[in-house]
């Protein structure tokens, strides 16, 4: 029986389906729970830091602001699932957080905040592309001297070698899309923080890349509909296994792909019992665009 498509598509879950389509079942579909993965998590804290720093006036956006800002967010995220899933000690949270604050301090040796005109933090963009509603997440929009706009993205791991920097881009690619959509302006400049490493890679995106973009969400937009009617998810193993929360289900590794499908049946209905009459379903709904005036503008002109 063919399952309920989520009703957006997004940069990720574009690339989870190219990358397997029997893990993107498992995790979009079945709605399988997944363990915490320390890496997330310690990207989710550096995200937070650096959204609460750019929230702060360009004077106040010093290295000892961002620390502040880092326990900031670690107080934030420690009931958190996604947090206290990790079953840190004391000793382990120290060296956890220690982590994320040296990637904290790597971003001031790659570019100066103060200088930063950021006109949106953490900002949800959602369109049309290709016959599906299509949204991401900006972690930075900038405006830039000439007026134009630029996407910042941050990684907290090392840069990829140039076999595979171009797989990357196409995410980044996806969200100067998603603007010139919403707000009317194809950004001039999409750039990737690795901080990590303290690599910046920066790509200028053209009517080419984007329309490239649209092809290929659109691509995988009837390709995902063709899988779900035939209900032939296939896994594709290769070097991502290792880090698949899924082998249990596998055919692949042995398992059984329909008692995934169970188990993520009987989930979904213990969920269902607790929301009771609730029709809201969390991480489906749009949040709000956060602009200041000069994004604000730039969106109204655009209709």
């Amino acid at each position: 029986m063919p399952y309920s498509l989520p009703p957006t598509l997004s940069p990720s879950r574009v690339s989870a389906f190219t990358e397997c389509a029997l893990a993107f079942r498992f995790a979009n579909l079945d709605r399988l729970p997944e363990p915490p993965a320390p890496h997330l998590t310690r990207g989710t804290l550096v995200h937070l830091a650096l959204e609460r720093l750019f929230m702060l006036a360009p004077a106040e956006r010093t290295a000892a602001q961002a620390e502040a800002c880092l326990d900031a967010a670690v107080a934030a995220l420690r009931d958190d699932p996604e947090f206290s899933g990790l079953g840190l000690d004391a000793e382990g949270e120290a060296a956890f957080v220690a982590e994320a604050r040296r990637l904290v301090d790597r971003y001031f040796t790659m570019e100066d905040p103060a200088s930063v005109h950021a006109v949106g933090l953490e900002l949800r963009l959602r369109a049309e592309v290709g016959g599906v509603e299509l949204t991401g997440i900006i972690d930075r929009l900038d405006r830039t001297p000439d007026g134009g706009f630029e996407v910042v993205d941050y990684k907290t791991g090392k840069a990829p070698g140039e076999r595979h920097e171009r797989g990357r881009l196409n995410g980044v690619d996806t969200y100067a899309l998603l603007c010139e959509r919403v707000l009317g302006v194809l950004p001039t400049a999409v750039k990737l923080l690795y901080l990590g490493d303290g690599t910046t890679i920066t790509c200028i995106p053209t009517a080419h890349t984007t329309r490239f973009i649209e092809q290929k969400v659109g691509a995988v937009w009837v390709t995902i509909q063709r899988a779900n009617q035939s209900d032939s998810f296939r896994p594709k193993p290769g070097r991502l296994c290792e880090w698949c929360s899924f082998q249990t289900f596998c055919p692949a590794f042995g398992g059984d792909a329909e008692e995934g499908r169970r188990l993520g049946e009987r989930l979904r209905a213990e969920r269902g019992a607790e929301r009771g009459a609730d029709a809201n379903v969390a991480g489906l709904h749009d949040e709000p665009l956060r602009f200041d005036d000069a994004a604000s503008g730039a969106a109204a002109a655009a209709g």
